[in-house]
């Protein structure tokens, strides 16, 4: 049974775009073996198709993607991350954590790049793009993220993942407000 992940609404932020899905912290989700945890959370997600995966530490400045959804699962270390630009939501990841970062919230990592070492991935193996919270980027990042494909699958539980339901449910909220 699927853990219920932790829920961070990130909004508009000057120049960053937040988004109206919220932020998944899948908290302590991961029993990572002791030998070869990446390529046990590559997997996992490859099962999931959530591919063009990497493995790293994560930025020490402010970005968001506009072309995809990004996951990082935590494989070893910890640090504090800032979601939302300034003044926004600090966020302890550690390992064994999975978070899912909607595209259009910005992301950084309050502590050393490599305090933390990472798997990530994008949904069908998206191709990313790096934002900076610039005036220029838009209107185009705007336009990237609008036009985003509906998930069919969570990068943890695929079909069951409650990412499925959680981000539905926000699209089914967004067109009865405008109706």
């Amino acid at each position: 049974m699927p853990i219920a992940p932790q829920q961070y609404l990130v909004e508009k932020n000057g120049y960053f775009p937040g988004s109206k899905f919220p932020v998944l912290h899948y908290k302590e989700n991961l029993q990572l073996p002791t030998f070869f945890p990446g390529k046990y959370v590559r997997s996992v997600f490859q099962e999931n198709n959530w591919t063009n995966n990497w493995r790293s530490g994560i930025y020490t400045f402010h970005h968001y993607h506009s072309t995809a959804h990004e996951v990082m699962a935590v494989i070893d270390g910890r640090t504090i991350i800032l979601l939302g630009g300034i003044n926004g939501k600090n966020v302890l990841l550690k390992k064994g954590d999975v978070i899912v970062i909607p595209a259009g919230v910005a992301h950084m990592n309050l502590g050393d790049e490599n305090d933390i070492t990472c798997i990530g991935g994008y949904p069908s193996g998206r191709g990313y793009d790096m934002n900076y919270g610039r005036p220029d980027e838009h209107p185009m990042v705007d336009i990237n993220i609008r036009h985003l494909p509906i998930l069919d699958s969570g990068p943890l539980y695929g079909q069951d993942d409650p990412l499925i339901s959680i981000w539905n449910s926000v699209q089914v909220q967004q067109k009865i407000k405008k109706h």
